[in-house]
Parts: C-alpha cells; sequence; structure tokens
C-alpha cells in the first residue's frame, strides 16, 4: 500500500491550492491549442498521473522521504474534476468553449494525514499523533486568457475548508495565483504561488509543545495563540507530451515546489529546533489521457 500521508497528491496538495491540470495542460481546457495542436475533445476525458518523488516527512520537518502516489483529472458531463491524492475537487460552473474568461466554483473535500503514522525524528513522535481531519469546503476562481500570448491564462483562485472530524477543530484560507503557457507544441508549464491562512486551532494541533509534550520530547513548550499566515510558497509543474495529440495517449510530468514556515509557525519548536522552516519537494512521473 501507498501510505496517504506520503502520496504525490498530498505532497502537491499541502503547497495549497495548486490547479495541477496535467496533460494539455497548463492550459485551460477551452482555451484553444497552439496552431498546429488538436482541439481538446467535446466530451468526458480523462488524464491519470503516477510518479514519485521526494518530501518532508511531515510540515515542518527536515526529513525527507520518498513519497509514491497519484492524481487523477477529468472532465465529466462538462463538469471538472481534479483527484489529488487524498483531496477532490468539483468545478460546478461550466463555461462558454472559447471564452477569454472562466470562472471556477465548487466544493473541496480532502483528508490531513499530517503526523498520523510513522515520524521519523524521536522528538517529535514523542509528542503523540493527530487524528485524521477530514476538511469540507470550497473554492472560488477567475482566469483569464490569452494575457501575453493567445494559450496562455492566468488563474486566481480562493479556496475555504473546515475540519469536520474534530482532528484540529479549525480551518485553512488559501488563497493563489498561477500563469500557464505552452514552451513548445508538446511541453506546457506552469507556476503557481499560493499561501495559507489557519485559524488557531490548526496552529495549536500542528505546531504547540505543551508541557507534558516538552517534559516527553526535550522540545521548548510552546503555545501558538489566534490565527495567522502559516505559509508562502511556489510550485512549478511542467508537462511533455510524448505522442502528437496531448489530449489522449502517454505523457510526462515534473514538479518542484518550495515552501517557507512563517512567523509564530516557524519559531515553534516543532519547526524550529526539531525541523526546518524552508519545505521542498520534487516529483516525476507519467501521465495517460482518454
Amino acid at each position: 500500500m501507498i501510505d496517504l500521508k506520503h502520496t504525490l497528491g498530498g505532497a502537491i496538495a499541502a503547497t495549497a491550492a495548486l490547479s495541477m491540470t496535467i496533460p494539455a495542460l497548463a492550459q485551460a481546457p477551452d482555451s484553444g491549442p497552439p496552431a498546429g495542436m488538436p482541439k481538446p475533445p467535446a466530451g468526458d476525458r480523462f488524464t491519470i498521473g503516477i510518479g514519485g518523488g521526494i518530501g518532508p516527512d511531515h510540515e515542518g520537518s527536515n526529513e525527507t522521504d520518498f513519497q509514491p502516489g497519484g492524481v487523477m483529472q477529468g472532465r465529466i458531463s462538462g463538469f471538472d474534476v481534479q483527484v489529488r491524492g487524498t483531496n477532490i475537487y468539483v468545478d460546478l460552473i461550466r463555461d462558454k468553449p472559447g471564452s477569454d474568461t472562466n470562472l471556477t466554483f465548487g466544493p473541496v473535500a480532502q483528508v490531513r494525514l499530517d503526523r498520523t503514522g510513522t515520524i521519523r525524528d524521536p522528538r517529535i513522535a514523542a509528542l503523540g499523533d493527530r487524528k485524521t481531519a477530514v476538511e469540507l469546503g470550497g473554492y472560488v476562481g477567475v482566469g483569464k486568457r490569452g494575457v501575453l500570448i493567445p494559450p496562455d491564462s492566468v488563474n486566481v483562485e480562493l479556496s475555504f475548508v473546515h475540519d469536520m472530524a474534530g482532528a484540529h477543530g479549525s480551518y485553512i484560507l488559501s488563497p493563489s495565483v498561477s500563469y500557464s503557457t505552452p514552451l513548445s507544441r508538446q511541453t506546457y508549464a506552469r507556476l503557481v504561488l499560493s499561501a495559507d491562512y489557519v485559524g488557531e486551532g490548526f496552529g495549536r494541533t500542528y505546531f504547540d509543545v505543551t508541557p507534558a509534550g516538552a517534559a516527553a520530547s526535550g522540545l521548548t513548550a510552546y503555545g501558538v495563540q489566534g490565527g495567522g499566515f502559516k505559509s508562502a510558497g511556489s510550485v512549478l509543474l511542467l508537462v511533455h507530451d510524448l505522442g502528437g495529440d496531448p489530449f489522449t495517449g502517454v505523457g510526462l510530468f515534473a514538479l518542484g515546489g518550495y515552501k517557507r514556515l512563517l512567523g509564530k509557525y516557524a519559531a515553534s519548536p516543532v519547526v524550529r529546533d526539531a525541523g526546518s522552516a524552508s519545505q521542498g519537494f520534487g516529483v516525476a512521473g507519467v501521465t495517460y489521457s482518454f
């Protein structure tokens, strides 16, 4: 089995609101292909990506692990659906074909398994496991095509989820902006800049060190007060089509990201003494579109 805490989709989602379109991609589905490229099919379509790479053992960790996993993106009856590891996003707005502006709005459901399994650092392990969080909410966004060249696009999104399972009992608000463009007839790129603003419960669950935890771990006792911006980062996605039609067949993808923990979250002994405020990851794999 693939440890869900260590899936490719989980690593991607952890960088916050990454609208990762795998093939054909980095380009919005109805924006119109570059010259010489086939048009996207009008009906249902799917892309499955399988790969692996390295990423933090948990948020704030300076330990890295190999992380296998997968993602899926599709269009069903005109509605876009994305599954990234333990997360699912559904866009309920059907944009007009050929429109220069597209709107996104829909539900988000995700499972957070951070620090729910084996932790390599004995100090963090001594703080105890965390419960599995089930986060439900939604997202909204707007995109503009043809900003610099006809096939490119800029998208701005905002997502909000709240834990419904009592793991941290709080919320995560994630704004992001992305730029997508073809680099050639077979290669696409997407750059995403994003941030996470979290409630007090999230900070206390993952960054507090209680007096009992301090005695068990040797870390200094620490308490997070109030909410705030937890992190900011960027992700670069590259997709390369191996055939003549990016909407069908096999392709390759590579993705690298960097996130910086901020303020009182970076100051937590979980990060400052037992980890690192700098979080990076890289993954690569194969896609199949049909």
